[in-house]
């Protein structure tokens, strides 16, 4: 039977009343509580620290972001880490949750298709996470005008922007995979799990899992150097399955104008470059442009599992 009308009409309703439910959450207030507090102590901790060493540097700002002060990391290595906790929490139960309060099949007895409520559940989180990242930048941006003195400079902002960009893609595909587990998993507390534990895989135990990968399908042979480089680049291969490590290297090439490379740098890259000159952002966006449009491609994998997974499954109470 053919359908008719846009099967995505009613997903800005979807997504403002999704929205308007996360703002509204304690389970929201907690978690973002939680994350500014820790993204105000790095932040202090850099700006005392760039007082105590920095005299004079073209990209001050973005300082605020890498800058670590033992025994807090930095900001970005904070949001790396717990934005993927962010968007779980926000995603685990957005399909499962409706079956267990028996809504799903009054929900769609509405005159509105299963695409808009998928799309629209997952376009009011992304919405909440945007909110809360500019939020962030914000004050980020307000604490380093106070207590440094200077307002961010032109490359800085689209730096900056850039890098607020590339973090949101990053959150999409944590929601995006919690809501796959939402949409295969029909209990909330084990579909929380289990993207909790992929999480923990990804982001904690990938480093470890990757060099033992990488040794058993390329063994270094001491007796020859082309060996070495082999594993290292199947070693690069493998830990770029994890999001993190996308994000991690996106992150250090647009908050860091002076790295030229996400891997190893050869001689031939250096040629004519002057020392610690700032690459401009354009080149930074084409050497990450990969690891930006791997992490879009994962997330849109996701969803797409997520969206055939529940275009098959049976609604009625």
């Amino acid at each position: 039977m053919k359908r008719e009308g846009s099967p995505f009409k009613g997903v800005m309703t979807v997504a403002l009343k999704e929205a308007a439910d996360h703002m509204t959450s304690a389970r929201m207030h907690l978690i973002m509580l939680l994350v500014l507090l820790t993204a105000i102590g790095a932040v202090y901790g850099a700006i005392t620290h760039i007082r105590d060493t920095t005299s004079e540097d073209p990209f001050l700002f973005l300082k605020l972001f890498t800058t670590a002060q033992q025994p807090l990391p930095s900001f970005a290595s904070f949001l790396g880490f717990l934005l993927p906790l962010v968007a779980i929490a926000l995603g685990f139960d957005a399909i499962n949750g409706e079956y267990g309060r028996r809504t799903m099949s009054r929900l769609l007895a509405q005159p509105i298709y299963r695409d808009a409520l998928l799309f629209g559940k997952f376009l009011g989180a992304l919405l909440v996470i945007a909110i809360a990242l500019l939020t962030l930048w914000l004050l980020m941006t307000g604490l380093g005008i106070l207590f440094l003195g200077l307002p961010p400079s032109g490359p800085e902002l689209v730096r900056g922007i850039a890098y607020l960009a590339a973090t949101l893609v990053y959150a999409g595909v944590w929601l995006a995979l919690a809501m796959a587990f939402s949409t295969l998993i029909r209990s909330a507390a084990t579909a929380a799990l289990a993207a909790l534990a992929l999480w923990l895989i990804l982001s904690v135990f990938w480093s470890m899992i990757a060099p033992l990968v990488a040794g058993v399908l390329s063994p270094v042979d001491p007796y020859n150097p082309m060996t070495l480089l082999s594993n290292f680049e199947t070693q690069q291969v493998i830990a770029r399955i994890s999001p993190q490590t996308l994000y991690g290297e996106v992150s250090s090439m647009l908050l860091d104008p002076a790295n030229r490379s996400v891997g190893p740098i050869f001689m031939s890259q250096l040629q004519g470059a002057l020392i610690n000159a700032p690459l401009p952002t354009m080149q930074s966006l084409v050497i990450i442009w990969p690891q930006i449009s791997g992490l879009f491609a994962a997330m849109v994998l996701l969803f797409t599992l997520a969206y055939t997974v529940f275009q098959r499954q049976e609604v009625r109470a």
